[in-house]
């Protein structure tokens, strides 16, 4: 067992890290659609034929983190969006085979769609499998289909939420498993989690009061939002904490090949060149952000190429001008 935390890839002192959001293809670009239609795949159904190498890629280019969604059910009416396609701690499994250093983060499990029991145990699995490297967002889940197929009631979701979040802490620890609210000595849930506690960030309300995620959550992982909307929420997620909680957004980008491109808004992001995106990612930084998941889906390069923009240009700019901030 590792006294350090998977935060600690992620939530740096004076020093805002950059993750990657799987899926990693450009599908929500024009040309993107075009690929899609021309093979023939369902509209929301990413393209998974290259994300192996690219995480591969994004860990050697120095990003801190890959991310993925749970998505169990494609409904392809109502959302349109199949998520990273595979089941998540499949998916996470995978992963801490094909790397060695990034943090494996979910944004996020659905808890009351799983067995508490289940889910202690597979998180653990992946834990112990990436030696430490797990960040498991949780959430209540925002698909109302999900529920009834699994004979659950969607209104219960926030009071299960909170029951499997008490349960997987406890199964975690020595002492036994948790039986009805009890510890069973003679039953235990292995393997144990590399990590003395795996680390919980929950995406979105989840159905709680700010009050019990600030004192059960180890992070907060929010939608895409204005700079200054951004600083309030991580004012008072580190108020709320006394600063000893991650606070991460996602980020949709759109790199401009042209470096002087303008600043321009998208869907949950932005479009431009690096020297704009810089500029806005610094505001980021400032506003308290600790860590930005990148979502590549609408970039109209493609996503190897965005990638080594990145490592190459502005995450180097970003470093320096927080070091002299700290100095």
């Amino acid at each position: 067992m590792t006294n350090t935390s998977a935060l600690d890839l992620i939530r740096v002192p004076k020093r805002m890290t950059l993750g990657i959001e799987l899926p990693l293809d450009n599908d929500w670009s024009p040309a993107g659609e075009a690929r899609r239609v021309a093979s023939g795949r369902p509209h929301g159904v990413p393209d998974l034929s290259a994300q192996a190498d690219l995480v591969r890629k994004a860990e050697n280019l120095g990003f801190s983190a890959v991310w993925m969604r749970d998505v169990p059910v494609f409904d392809q009416v109502n959302m349109g969006d199949a998520g990273s396609i595979h089941d998540v701690f499949v998916l996470l499994g995978y992963l801490a085979g094909i790397t060695r250093r990034i943090a494996l983060g979910t944004a996020a499990v659905v808890l009351p769609i799983r067995h508490p029991m289940m889910i202690a145990k597979a998180a653990a699995s992946v834990d112990a499998l990436s030696n430490g490297r797990l960040i498991l967002g949780v959430a209540s889940g925002d698909r109302p289909v999900e529920y009834p197929l699994l004979g659950l009631d969607f209104e219960k979701r926030g009071e299960m939420f909170r029951q499997t979040v008490e349960y997987i802490r406890a199964a975690w620890q020595l002492g036994g498993l948790p039986v009805n609210g009890k510890r069973v000595p003679q039953l235990d849930l292995l393997p144990r989690p590399a990590q003395s506690t795996i680390p919980l960030v929950v995406a979105g309300q989840a159905q709680q009061e700010d009050a019990w995620l600030a004192a059960y959550m180890d992070g907060r992982f929010v939608y895409p939002n204005g700079v200054d909307r951004l600083r309030a929420q991580a004012a008072g997620w580190a108020e709320a904490t006394a600063d000893r909680a991650a606070f991460i957004s996602a980020f949709h980008l759109d790199l401009d090949s042209d470096a002087s491109a303008p600043l321009m808004p998208i869907r949950f992001g932005a479009r431009g060149g690096r020297h704009a995106i810089l500029t806005h990612f610094r505001a980021l930084a400032d506003a308290g952000v600790d860590h930005l998941a990148i979502n590549l889906r609408q970039s109209r390069r493609a996503p190897a190429e965005v990638l080594d923009e990145i490592a190459s240009d502005i995450m180097p700019a970003l470093n320096q001008c927080n070091a002299a901030k700290a100095a």
